[in-house]
C-alpha cells in the first residue's frame, strides 16, 4: 500500500501513513509469538519508513495501542479446540493458553473512546512518531525499559503460571 500512495503525497509534497502495531510488539508475551513478532517487525518498518520518507514530506505514524475492545481474543480461543494433542508439552496449560488469548478484553479501551483519542493525537500540528493508547498501554513499555529482562520474564512467568 505504501508503494502506490508514497509516490502521490510526495507530489503533493505532504502525507501521512498511520501504521496500527500493538504493544505486543514492544512487551512479547507466551503463547504470542508470532503475532508478537509481526508486531515488532511493523514496528521497525515504520521507523524505517519513517527515516527513508521524511525528506519528501512524508510523515509515518505508528500506533501502538493495547487492551482495546474486540472479538479478537474470542475468536482467537475459539479456534483453539483440539490444537493441543495428547502428547502436547503445553497441554497442562492449556487453560492459561486460553485465559491469554482474551487478556486483552479486561479491562479493555472502548473502540469509540479509542478512536476519539486517535483521532485527538493524530489532529495535533506535530503528531508523535508513536503513539500508546488504551489501558496499559504506558506501564508495559516501561516495564520493558526499566526492568532487567530477567526480572520482567520472571512477572510474565508469573503471570502465565510458567515459573
Amino acid at each position: 500500500m505504501v508503494r502506490q500512495v508514497a509516490p502521490i503525497m510526495k507530489r503533493q509534497g505532504a502525507g501521512i501513513i498511520i501504521n496500527i502495531g500493538s504493544i505486543s510488539g514492544i512487551v512479547t508475551t507466551p503463547f504470542a509469538g508470532a503475532y508478537c513478532a509481526s508486531k515488532a517487525a511493523l514496528h521497525s518498518l515504520s521507523d524505517a519508513l519513517r527515516l527513508a520518507l521524511a525528506p519528501f514530506g512524508i510523515n509515518v505514524i505508528t500506533v501502538q495501542p493495547v487492551a482495546i475492545q474486540s472479538n479478537i481474543g474470542q475468536a482467537t480461543k475459539n479456534s483453539f479446540d483440539g490444537i493441543l494433542t495428547e502428547d502436547s508439552w503445553y497441554l497442562p496449560f492449556e487453560q492459561t493458553i486460553q485465559e491469554r488469548a482474551t487478556l486483552s478484553q479486561v479491562g479493555s479501551t472502548p473502540t469509540d473512546e479509542f478512536a476519539a483519542q486517535l483521532v485527538r493525537q493524530l489532529s495535533q500540528p506535530n503528531p508523535p512518531a508513536i503513539i500508546r493508547l488504551g489501558n496499559k498501554s504506558r506501564w508495559l513499555p516501561g516495564l520493558k525499559k526499566w526492568l532487567p529482562t530477567s526480572w520482567l520474564e520472571f512477572l510474565l512467568k508469573r503471570r502465565f503460571g510458567l515459573q
